[in-house]
Formats: structure tokens, sequence, C-alpha cells
């Protein structure tokens, strides 16, 4: 049997009645059908008010303007200056803020880990703001440096690009710092010292602090979690103590019967050491030789070379008032030596094209390795003119990244100093470095005619990468490189 129909009963104020299911689903479809019609018209009147008008465009452009909304300036970032930069110092801004720039003018000079590089702007605009100010040192990558407007583009409603959550700009969020900033840390609470007080657990390292304070773990509350006094809480201050009666002076002459101790967490004494901070190019240096002596296997050979043919032509070309050194004949002399022996002239970076060499120049600042481009083809004359000016523009720190990137041997000489001899460390990626002592008078048998005759001999020492050049190519460079050297007309005709 199917089931009674349902009745819904709606009181009125005159009485009551019921409807029917069926009667209520019909009112529910006229009225669907009223509110779709109504919703269709609704649409039709919107379509017309919403149409689109010109000057809406217009108006729409206005407040999207630059002139509404501000001007973000062109953000100035720490470049990149050399392949090993990671960081480096602002030296001096050769713009002010407010001034105009052009296209090609040099924005500020920054100390790189090899010189210092001078920045230069790539189009026409003004100095808006300078985030980083002179001296500012160890300034990573890619951090905010200054900020300028483009050309055409300069007003008051310009946007500062801040990374503060704060709606001013601050310097202090740019300017450069001499040391990580440390927050400063909460204070650890103190407890006056009772009879009984509970168990504190306390880590390693939060009780070698206190034991070397001399201090006693009652005087601290833990403040980390479970009861746990972490080391991160700053040791508590000392209790003050009754000043103690000074020692008397031991009587002069007399000699202490203990050494003096150091105290732990104290620092010397002020005027016994002078801290001065590393330079880039130092820390660059620690860098490269940690990771040489380190990482690269070095061999190392050595052999002794007669000077007296070099010294005799350095006189002939002195009285032609043509000045050259000894140094320019040894890099003549190495240039040719692997041009003749291409299997030394190797590195790990992709196949060099010629023979390039690299002289280590020493400044205030550290050594630094200029580079003679294609020092075969060039004589010794033209080699000691661009060694001259390498050296003096290494000296200055004006070097451009690419006089002192991508050689391919190098040479250190040490002569005059009057070192006799010494054993470089290779300069990764390059294979080889050749170390040169000074010339000195030794007598020697003359095999020839079995009498003695003085010989002025210099020490040479290379030092090479076993993986790229093994003892035996080494050994052969030498014996090639002495006959260059001993007799300086082979350069000429190689």
């Amino acid at each position: 049997m199917l089931p009674p129909p349902c009745r819904f009963t709606i009181r009125h104020l005159n009485g009551h009645y019921s409807l029917t299911e069926e009667d209520n689903m019909a009112a529910s479809l006229r009225l669907g059908r009223q509110g779709i019609l109504f919703g269709l018209k609704l649409s039709n009147v919107n379509k017309c008010l919403c149409a689109p008008h010109p000057w809406q465009e217009h108006v729409r452009h206005f407040f999207r303007s630059p002139w509404i909304l501000g001007v973000s300036p062109v953000k100035v970032q720490m470049p990149a200056l050399s392949p090993t930069m990671e960081e480096g110092n602002i030296v001096k801004w050769l713009k002010k803020e407010g001034e105009a720039v052009a296209a090609g003018d040099a924005l500020c000079e920054i100390e790189t880990d090899k010189a210092v590089v001078t920045l230069e702007s790539n189009e026409d605009g003004v100095m808006a703001k300078i985030l980083m100010e002179e001296g500012s040192r160890n300034v990573p990558l890619g951090t905010l440096i200054a900020s300028w407007w483009r050309k055409g583009r300069t007003g008051s409603r310009l946007r500062c690009p801040s990374r503060c959550c704060s709606s001013t700009c601050s310097s202090t969020c740019f300017r450069g710092s001499h040391g990580p900033v440390v927050p400063p840390a909460a204070p650890l609470q103190l407890l006056p010292k009772t009879g009984h007080v509970g168990t504190l657990r306390l880590s390693p390292a939060a009780r070698h602090i206190l034991d070397t304070h001399g201090l006693e773990p009652k005087l601290a509350t833990a403040t980390g979690p479970r009861g746990l006094s972490p080391r991160t809480a700053p040791a508590p201050a000392a209790p003050s103590l009754a000043p103690t009666p000074a020692a008397a002076p031991p009587p002069p002459g007399s000699r202490p019967n203990i050494p003096p101790l150091s105290v732990p967490g104290k620092p010397g004494a002020p005027g016994t050491f002078t801290e001065i901070p590393a330079s880039n190019v130092r820390r660059i240096i620690a860098q490269r030789l940690t990771q040489s002596k380190t990482t690269i296997p070095h061999s190392y050979a050595s052999v002794d070379c007669d000077m007296a043919a070099v010294m005799s032509l350095r006189k002939d070309l002195a009285r032609d008032q043509i000045k050259v050194s000894v140094n320019d004949f040894i890099i003549k002399a190495a240039a040719v030596t692997l041009k003749e022996m291409p299997e030394v002239n190797v590195t790990w970076d992709p196949a060099l094209d010629s023979v390039h060499i690299s002289i280590a120049v020493a400044t205030d600042k550290g050594l630094i390795t200029p580079i003679i481009r294609d020092a075969a083809n060039k004589g010794v004359q033209e080699i000691s003119a661009n060694i001259k000016a390498l050296a003096q523009k290494a000296r200055d720190g004006k070097l451009l990244p690419e006089e002192y990137q991508g050689g391919s041997f190098s040479i250190s000489n040490l002569g005059m100093f009057g070192i006799s001899g010494f054993s470089a460390v290779i300069n990764p990626p390059q294979a080889c470095i050749l170390a040169v002592g000074t010339s000195r008078s030794e007598l020697r048998l003359c095999e020839d005619s079995q009498t003695l005759r003085t010989q002025q001999l210099m020490t040479v020492t290379l030092s090479s990468d076993g993986r790229m050049v093994d003892d035996e190519l080494a050994s052969r460079f030498l014996n090639k490189f002495r006959s260059n050297l001993e007799k300086p007309q082979r350069m000429a005709l190689a």
C-alpha cells in the first residue's frame, strides 16, 4: 500500500488550512521559473549599465601609472667582479646622492679578492640612495649597495627598495657592518641563594661555561625545555667579592716562583697585541693555498743554471740603452720551453690557446699574479715593458680581471731578496710553478780542460702537479729550460 499523502499545516490569523505535497511542488516550480526570468532581466540591465566606455580605460591607466603608484628605483647590487669573489668591500663612492649619472660613469670603487675594481653605470639616471657607506666590509654578493632613478623618473613618490617590514627605510638595514650582528640574549634570571633548590639539569656545554667562570649552578634558573639549562644562555655575572690585598711585588732582579697563568675567557691586556682585520686578498690567498696543499700532490725538482751568457748579453744590451732584467730572460726561456713542450702547458680548465705566464708580484695587500699573454711570441724587451706596467698596476690595485685570470704557468722569483732556493705552492688550476733563487758564484771543474773556473749559478725549483706532470716530464722540462737559458740565442730561433 502507498503511504498517505503528506500534509503541511500553515496557521493564519483567521484559521488554518492544509496543502498536499503536490500543491507544494507546483508552487515551488512557479517560484523557480519566476526567479529565472527575473535573473535574466537583471543580467540584461547590468550589461547595458556596465558597457565599456573609452574614458574608463584612460582612468584605469591613470591610476595605474607610476606617477600615482610611485616608481621603484633601479637596484644596484654587489656584483661578482671575479670568478672567485664571494664578498667585497666598498672603498669609495664616486657619485653622491642626487648627482646625475651617465652611462659609463664610475659609481664606486669595490675591493675584490684580487684588486680594487671600478663599478660603472650602464644607463643614464640620478643617484637616489647610497645604502652601503664607504668602508663597508665583507658585503656579500647580491646585497643592495645603492639605488638610482632612470632618466626622467625623479620625484618624491619613489619607493625605496627596502627589504624591511617597516614602512620607512632604515639605513641600518643596509649599512655594512664589521661583523655579524648578534641579537641581544635574554638575561638569565638569578635567584637568591636558599637552603633548598630543586634539581637543575645542565647540558655539558652549560656546565663547562659555569665551571669556566667559577660560578655555582644554583645561581641560575633553567630556561630550556624540561628544566634544562642550554649553553645559549649567557653566563651569570660573578658575585662581587671583597677586594683582597695585592701581593707584595717581588724584589728587583728575582725570578718568579711560578709562570703567570692565563685566565680562560679573559682577553689579553691592552697594548700586548694589535688586531688587524684580514683583507679580502689575504682571505682568498689563505683559501687558495689551503686548497692547493691539501688537494694537489706536489712534486719538486731542482736544477742549477749557468747565467754567464745571460749576464754577458745584458751588458751588451745595456750599452745600446736597452735595459732588461734577468727575470725577463727567465720568463722568455720558460715560455719558449712551454711552446716546445705543450704537454707541460696544461691546466684543469679548458684547453689553452697559447702560453700565458703568471708572474708573482708582492703588494701591500698580498701576492697577486698578473699575466704576460702569449709570452712565447714576444721579445725580451716587450716582456720587460709588459711586466713593469702590470707590476705597477698590481701595486696600485688597478688590475683588471682579465689581467690576472687565465694563466697557464707561474713563475715566482725571490732572487732579489738573496734567497738561494725555495719551493713554491702551485696556483690552481695550473699544473706547475717555477721558483727562482738568486745567482751565486761557485768554482766548478771544467770537464773539457780539467781546470777550475768561476760560474754564475742560479737554482730553479719546479713544483708540479703529479696528476698531470709526472717526474720524468718535469725533469725533461727543466733540462730544456736550462739549455734555453744558458744559450739565449736558442730562444730567438724557437
